[in-house]
């Protein structure tokens, strides 16, 4: 990247609401030099999805395979944008069944959690391809610079705009800039980016900024929940014991039961060869652990398999697994925030030509999807008539 080409508006982060705001930004503002750096392979960020390399055909939501939206206080701005994308056939309301399961690894019908609260929503295709949708909308492919596998690890600011430096030594040069991650406000950046000062902070001097100093503050006592994914490609002849042909099926794990075999949730996703995959999530902190330290990966896998065909043994819709399936494995780095959301309040400074997003931000959607698009809406609304 030459660094003499200079960007109206740089976003960084490539998640699903990155793309919500820079489609909206981009449709209000078609002559705008915009940009969007992230460091994944493509877009979606934790609503993504692997399509396999090693083993062709397959396409696992490894995030989140689906989303809720409860919008509880009935914020027309999200219900209208959620219309919007029922409407363009991006997303359907998801029908499919979801199952609890208790502590005798029975079924309950009870159908309240942080998953299924609301509204569930299905992207048509896959997660990604709902971010990619959203961002290409309305035409915009062509008015936006991509920038993927790119992380940045520096920012300066001065009266004239940022410059960013990546890891690889690019340059980017923008006169306003939208952090969709809070990874290179917060402390974890640290030691994830291997760096001596929090990015932003260094960019922006305490007592600079008040906006910017409470912001940071706020975010000093956010935590995130770290998360391990399994992705099982099962084998051809794997299927249901029963008839179900619905695209997912979420069987979700009560307390007691998540304590005991340290999944959270598992969610069948059938292919569009007909092959059936297994996404299984956790964020227990010692399977974490142990992953981290096992020797022997292959040997870890086993491990997951039989823990997967102890908690189904005697479930009447979901077969065993035998030691033949391909299991892959994801740590996230970006985890999902909790503890103290920071206030919607602070989402833009004029004065350091900066804005922000994402499900980091307070709300019903804290940690959510729901968040993220909606913190996205009210940024655009917000800065659309300021950034010059």
């Amino acid at each position: 990247m030459k660094s003499d080409v200079i960007y109206d508006l740089l976003i960084i982060g490539g998640g699903i609401s990155a793309c919500v705001f820079a489609s909206k930004y981009l449709k209000n503002n078609i002559t705008k030099k915009v940009g969007l750096i992230e460091i994944g392979r493509g877009l979606g960020g934790r609503s993504s999805t692997r399509i396999s390399k090693k083993y062709e055909g397959w396409k696992l939501n490894h995030g989140s395979p689906n989303f809720n939206i409860s919008n509880s206080k009935n914020n027309l701005l999200l219900k209208r944008y959620i219309d919007e994308l029922l409407e363009n056939k991006y997303i359907k309301i998801d029908d499919s069944e979801i199952f609890f399961l208790n502590e005798d690894s029975n079924l309950e019908t009870k159908k309240k959690s942080e998953f299924s609260c609301g509204i569930n929503y299905l992207s048509l295709d896959s997660m990604s391809e709902l971010s990619k949708k959203i961002i290409y909308s309305n035409n915009l492919k062509e008015e936006i610079d991509f920038f993927f596998e790119t992380l940045i690890v520096d920012m300066k600011f001065n009266d004239k705009g940022w410059l960013l430096t990546s890891k690889n030594g690019d340059k980017f040069k923008s006169k306003y800039l939208i952090c969709s991650t809070n990874l290179l406000l917060h402390k974890r950046s640290l030691k994830i980016l291997n760096v001596n000062q929090i990015p932003l902070r260094k960019a922006i001097p305490i007592n600079s900024d008040k906006k910017i100093d409470l912001l940071l503050n706020i975010l000093e006592e956010q935590t995130f929940i770290p998360r391990l994914t399994f992705l099982i490609y099962t084998n051809k002849n794997y299927s249901y014991k029963d008839n179900y042909s619905k695209k997912l099926r979420y069987f979700y794990l009560k307390n007691n039961l998540e304590k005991k075999y340290r999944f959270e949730r598992i969610i069948f996703q059938l292919q569009d060869n007909n092959k059936l995959g297994i996404v299984v999530h956790s964020k227990d902190a010692e399977l974490i652990n142990s992953y981290i330290s096992a020797k022997d990966e292959e040997v870890f896998k086993q491990k997951i398999i039989k823990k997967f065909n102890k908690l189904f043994k005697e479930n009447s819709f979901v077969n065993k697994l035998t030691f033949d399936e391909k299991i892959s494995i994801m740590k996230w780095r970006a985890s999902q925030p909790s503890g103290l959301a920071a206030p919607l309040s602070l989402q833009f400074s004029r004065k350091s030509k900066i804005g922000f997003c994402g499900d980091w931000f307070e709300g019903n959607g804290f940690g959510r999807i729901e968040g993220s698009i909606l913190s996205a809406l009210i940024l655009e609304k917000k800065i659309k008539d300021l950034i010059k």
